[in-house]
């Protein structure tokens, strides 16, 4: 144990070091095994775990969705989502705010990331925020909240991650993360309800669109709707396979672009660059992660926390929120793919043992990863906006955030409590 120890605390200097994590944790990793079994067997081991890694059917699926991104952002879709947002929920106080959150549920349900969601919702939303004279704190804040929909509405790159590590099927995870991805929508509108009836001049109402508008607006953005239904329930009905579902996914993205006429030859070419571009990146933490969690289980780490928690004599519900606190406090120092990487591999087979379904704990981690996206120092999603909008200091941005914070511990106590709302959808699939 003692020697797992050291190899994260290394990491953890390095990662403040600024060394790139995916080769720190490598680096890491392989020099604990060589300490432990030897140069030649460490050299066998990580030769062997790369080569399974990225010989591995189930993680095929992650290029195919980040396609499927990047043919969506290309397509300008998140100006559409976003007036069609605005014309339903402008008219209410705080409308604007609720009408970012839509969006970027929408923008979220077929991009897969956080961070391009944040981005791009920044681009589009913070705009006509400011010019209906919002709150700079209440905008930025329902931004970089908003942007977390990214990786828990399906598809998500998270829970494509977590299903190749814990061996879960990846439709039901995808499916098991709507429920709680409507009850986060749910809870952001309530906390910008709230916010702006205790102070109305934070979010003022906008003009009221007439009906005939919406729903032209509404038709505009039938495309997107009607991806997201195939896709997703093509998985749910079983008429084809998380993998299949990828490539339709991407496929059916191209098209929309090119209906909308936004993907001619160069953006296409653009769209495969940032593609491989964000695979690669994912794929070089995955790398190391995989060669640090595997050394870290060699030394014992998961065995001696295991000890640790049945000395404690914790009921089953404590041992949960105790790793859910866990997550939270490495969510501050670490990338929410990194920390799946770290963390799943040690904390998984104790769930397990607890007698817990890993597809629930599955949609835990994503919202403890959520959670810190959103928390300082790190919090990614922060800084994303803060870099786009380098006049917004980050005592405003962090501001704006507390409140959905507290709706962000609300909805991870319920999904604690309440296990049957990530189930029950995925009990019902073919």
């Amino acid at each position: 144990m003692t020697e797992s120890l050291i190899g994260l605390a290394t990491v953890l200097v390095l990662a403040i070091a600024r060394v790139p994590l995916g080769f720190a944790m490598a680096v890491v990793g392989a020099t604990g095994f060589a300490v432990l079994r030897g140069p030649t067997a460490a050299l066998e081991t990580v030769g062997q775990l790369i080569l399974d890694f990225s010989m591995s059917y189930t993680f095929a699926i992650l290029p195919m969705f980040v396609l499927m991104g990047a043919f969506v952002h290309r397509s300008a879709l998140s100006n559409d989502l976003y007036e069609t947002s605005h014309a339903w929920l402008g008219h209410f106080r705080g409308g604007l705010s609720m009408a970012t959150v839509a969006a970027s549920a929408g923008f979220g349900a077929v991009c897969g990331s956080s961070v391009a969601t944040a981005a791009t919702m920044s681009r589009v939303a913070l705009p006509s925020m400011r010019r209906f004279g919002y709150d700079p704190g209440l905008a930025a804040g329902t931004i970089a909240a908003g942007g977390t929909l990214g990786i828990l509405i399906p598809p998500s790159m998270s829970l494509v991650v977590y299903g190749f590590l814990t061996q879960q099927d990846i439709g039901r995870l995808f499916i098991a993360g709507l429920t709680p991805g409507v009850l986060t929508v749910i809870l952001y509108f309530a906390v910008v309800a709230a916010v702006t009836r205790l102070r109305p001049e934070l979010g003022p109402r906008g003009r009221r669109t007439d009906w005939p508008v919406r729903f032209r607006l509404l038709r505009r953005v039938s495309g997107v709707l009607l991806l997201f239904v195939l896709v997703l329930g093509g998985i749910y009905f079983g008429v084809f396979t998380p993998n299949e579902a990828g490539g339709v996914g991407a496929v059916g993205a191209c098209l929309v672009a090119v209906a909308r006429r936004h993907l001619n030859w160069r953006a296409f070419v653009a769209s495969l660059t940032e593609a491989a571009r964000t695979t690669s990146m994912v794929f070089s933490v995955a790398f190391g992660a995989i060669i640090l969690s595997n050394f870290v289980n060699v030394a014992g780490l998961p065995e001696s926390i295991s000890a640790a928690i049945i000395t404690l004599e914790l009921p089953n519900l404590g041992v949960i929120f105790a790793i859910c606190l866990v997550y939270i406090v490495l969510g501050c120092m670490f990338d929410g793919m990194a920390l799946l990487f770290l963390t799943v591999p040690v904390f998984a087979p104790i769930v397990a043992n607890l007698g817990y379904d890993l597809i629930w704990f599955g949609i835990v981690v994503v919202i403890v990863s959520e959670i810190a996206l959103i928390t300082p120092p790190v919090g990614m999603n922060v800084f994303v906006l803060k870099s786009m909008n380098p006049e917004l200091p980050l005592r405003t941005i962090y501001r704006g955030i507390g409140p959905f914070l507290v709706a962000d511990l609300v909805r991870l106590a319920i999904v604690v409590l309440l296990p049957g709302i990530v189930l029950y959808l995925p009990s019902l699939m073919l």
